[in-house]
C-alpha cells in the first residue's frame, strides 16, 4: 500500500526473532532516502517512509534486499495485495514440538544404555532445534553472532559435550514452547483489534452510466457517484446528493444516537446506512477518507514508540555480547583462579572445568534477550489491542505510556458515561388522559418511525401496534409525527411541534428528552425519555481520581439540568 506521503507498508511472513528485527529496521534507516523504517514485530508488518517519490522503487528494493540477507526465509508481501493473516502459529511446528517432546519424556522415564540414551535424546534435538542451529550457523556466516540462536546453539551443543543430554534438550523444548505462548498472546492482542479493523468497507457501489457496478474502494475516484443501500457501510467520504437516511457513526464517534443526513449534508466512511438509499458524491480518495487514516493509525501505532521502547532497543545492542563475555568469565576466570596458591584456601574444594562449563552454559540460557526485546513491546501492543477493543484509539505507545502523567480527564457524555439508550423513564398525564393511553398512542403513532426516540417509546409499551387501525401517517423531520390511531389525530413531538401545531402545553423543566403527546388538537401530557449512566461510570472516576488524576470534566450538548444531574451522580468535578 502507497500513500502520496511516501509511505509504503509490507507484511513480513515468517520474521521469527525480535531481536532480528531491530537490527533490521536499523540497517534500513540507514539506507540513503529512507526518513524512517519501522518494524512492528508484533504484527509481523514493515512501514517505509521516504521523500523521494522518484526513485520509490529503486529504495523498496534497497530495503528487500536487506531483509533478505538478514533473514533469507523472510517473505515479503505489499500490504493489501495478497496478504496472509493467517494464524502465525505453524501446525508443522506444532506437531514437531509434540514430538520431540514425546522422544525427551521417554528418554526421562525409560533407564536406557548410555549410547541409547544419548540417540534418543539427539532425535529429539534435532526435531526440536533444527531451525534453530542452521539459523545460528548461517547468521555466523554472514558475520551476525550474538544473536539468541547463537546463545541457544552453543549452550546445548556445549551440554551434549559433557553429557548433559537431557538438559540440552529441555533448553530447547522450553524455548520453542514460550516462543509459542508468545505467538498466542501475539494472536489474541491482533484480534483484540479485529473487531475496529471490521469497519474498512469491503466494496463501494459504483454508478456508471446507469448501472450499479460493485468495486474496490481503492478504485473510486474523486467525483464518482456511489450508490449506498440501507444496512451498507458507506465506503468513502463524500456529500449527498439525493436520498436522506439515519446513519449509525457510532464506529468514528462512539454515539449510539443514530444521525438523520439529508442531502448537501456530508457523509464519511465508515458510517452505517440504516433507512434510507443514498446518492453519494465521492469528495476524497480511500487512502484519505476518514476510515482509512482510522485504520493508519491502529496499524501504525508502534510507530510512535515510548521512551522506554527506545531505550531497551538500545540496551539490546551491548546485552548480547555482554553475556557471551560473562559467560566466558564465568567458565574460564574460577579454574584458573584455583591454580593461584595464595587463592585456593578461599574458595575450599576445587569444582572441575565441566562444571564451570556447564554454569556457563546455564548463564547464557537464562541471559537469552529474546524475551527482553519482545516484552516491552509487546506489552504495548497488548495495551493499545485492548484499547482498541473497548473502543478506546491509542495512536502510539509514546501516547500509552503518557497517559502515566496524565492529571486532567475530559469525558464526553453520551454513550461514554451513560449508556447511549434512551429509555422512557416517566409519564406525566394531563387533562385526565391516562399515563398507559397516552404511551399506546404515542407508540403506535411512532410504529412506522425508525428514530430511536421512537423506538424507545415503542420498546415502552411492548405490544405490537395494529396497523389496521393507523393511517395518515405524516413524519415532520426535527419535529414530530401526526397519525390516526383508532379514528383519533395524534400528535407526537417536540416543543417545537407543538408551537407549529399551535396546542397549548405546558412547559417542562425535567432532566431528560421531553416528547409531548396531543389528541385531537388538545394536550394529553408528555413522556420523559432519558440516558441511563454506566453502572461503573461512578467507580472508574473515583478509581482515576485514586491513581492522581487531579481534575475530571464532562461535556455534552445536553440541557443544563440533565449535564448537572448526570455530573453529580458520576462525581466529574466540572461539566460543559
Amino acid at each position: 500500500m502507497d500513500d502520496q506521503n511516501g509511505s509504503k507498508k509490507f507484511m513480513l511472513n515468517n520474521l521469527s526473532c525480535s531481536d532480528c528485527a531491530l537490527k533490521i529496521e536499523k540497517k534500513l534507516s540507514k539506507i540513503e532516502g529512507i526518513s524512517q523504517a519501522t518494524i512492528n514485530f508484533s504484527t509481523k508488518t514493515l512501514v517505509l517512509k521516504y521523500e523521494d517519490h522518484d526513485h520509490s522503487d529503486q529504495l523498496i528494493q534497497k530495503a528487500k534486499d536487506v531483509l533478505k540477507s538478514e533473514q533469507p526465509d523472510i517473505e515479503i508481501i505489499e500490504k493489501g495485495r495478497g496478504e496472509n493473516n493467517e494464524s502465525i502459529i505453524s501446525r508443522k511446528e506444532i506437531g514437531l514440538l509434540a514430538v520431540g517432546a514425546v522422544l525427551f519424556a521417554v528418554g526421562l522415564i525409560i533407564k536406557l544404555p548410555p549410547w541409547e540414551e544419548f540417540s534418543l535424546f539427539l532425535v529429539s534435538y534435532v526435531i526440536i532445534a533444527s531451525d534453530i542451529v542452521w539459523k545460528a550457523i548461517r547468521n555466523v556466516f554472514r558475520g551476525k553472532v550474538f544473536d539468541e540462536y547463537f546463545l541457544l546453539t552453543i549452550a546445548t551443543i556445549g551440554a551434549f559435550a559433557i553429557s548433559k543430554y537431557p538438559e540440552a534438550v529441555a533448553v530447547i523444548l522450553f524455548f520453542k514452547v514460550g516462543e509459542l505462548f508468545q505467538d498466542i498472546a501475539l494472536n489474541r492482542s491482533r484480534r483484540s483489534i479485529q473487531s475496529l479493523m471490521e469497519i474498512r468497507p469491503d466494496y463501494a457501489n459504483l454508478k456508471t452510466d446507469g448501472e450499479i457496478k460493485r468495486v474496490n474502494p481503492d478504485d473510486v475516484v474523486i467525483g464518482d457517484k456511489i450508490l449506498v443501500k440501507p444496512g451498507e457501510k458507506v465506503p468513502l467520504d463524500g456529500v449527498i446528493l439525493e436520498g436522506s437516511s439515519l446513519v449509525d457513526t457510532s464506529a468514528l464517534t462512539g454515539e449510539s444516537m443514530p444521525r438523520k443526513l439529508k442531502p448537501g449534508e456530508n457523509i464519511l466512511s465508515g458510517m452505517i446506512n440504516k433507512t434510507g438509499l443514498l446518492t453519494v458524491q465521492v469528495t476524497k480518495p480511500f487512502s484519505e477518507s476518514t476510515v482509512s487514516k482510522i485504520l493508519d493509525l491502529v496499524e501504525n501505532a508502534a510507530s510512535k514508540k515510548a521512551p522506554t521502547e527506545k531505550f531497551i532497543t538500545k540496551f539490546a545492542k551491548y546485552y548480547t555480547p555482554a553475556v557471551v563475555f560473562g559467560a566466558f568469565l564465568i567458565a574460564v576466570v574460577p579454574v584458573l583462579l584455583y591454580h593461584i596458591p595464595a587463592l585456593t584456601s578461599m574458595f575450599g574444594h576445587e569444582e572441575t572445568f565441566s562444571e564451570w562449563i556447564y554454569k556457563a552454559l546455564i548463564f547464557l540460557v537464562i541471559s537469552c534477550p529474546c524475551a527482553l526485546v519482545i516484552s516491552i513491546p509487546l506489552g504495548f501492543f497488548g495495551g493499545i489491542g485492548a484499547a482498541s477493543k473497548h473502543g478506546i484509539l491509542v495512536k502510539g505507545s509514546n501516547y500509552l505510556e503518557a497517559l502515566n502523567n496524565v492529571h486532567t480527564i475530559v469525558w464526553d457524555k453520551t454513550g461514554t458515561l451513560t449508556k447511549g439508550v434512551f429509555k422512557v423513564t416517566d409519564i406525566i398525564s394531563k387533562n385526565n388522559v391516562p399515563e398507559k393511553e397516552i404511551l399506546k398512542l404515542a407508540a403506535w403513532a411512532e410504529s412506522q418511525s425508525s428514530h430511536p426516540i421512537a423506538q424507545s417509546i415503542q420498546e415502552a409499551f411492548d405490544e405490537k401496534a395494529d396497523a389496521d387501525k393507523i393511517s395518515s401517517y405524516e413524519e415532520f423531520s426535527g419535529y414530530g409525527i401526526k397519525a390516526q390511531v383508532e379514528n383519533q389525530l395524534v400528535q407526537v413531538g417536540n416543543d417545537k411541534f407543538l408551537h407549529r401545531e399551535k396546542i397549548e402545553h405546558d412547559t417542562c423543566y425535567v432532566k431528560g428528552t421531553v416528547v409531548h403527546v396531543a389528541i385531537n388538537h388538545k394536550y394529553a401530557g408528555y413522556i420523559v425519555i432519558s440516558d441511563e449512566i454506566k453502572e461503573d461510570a461512578g467507580t472508574a472516576i473515583r478509581k482515576l481520581r485514586e491513581m492522581g488524576v487531579k481534575k475530571q470534566i464532562m461535556l455534552t450538548g445536553d440541557s443544563e439540568d440533565v449535564a448537572k444531574a448526570v455530573a453529580q451522580k458520576v462525581g466529574v468535578d466540572e461539566y460543559f
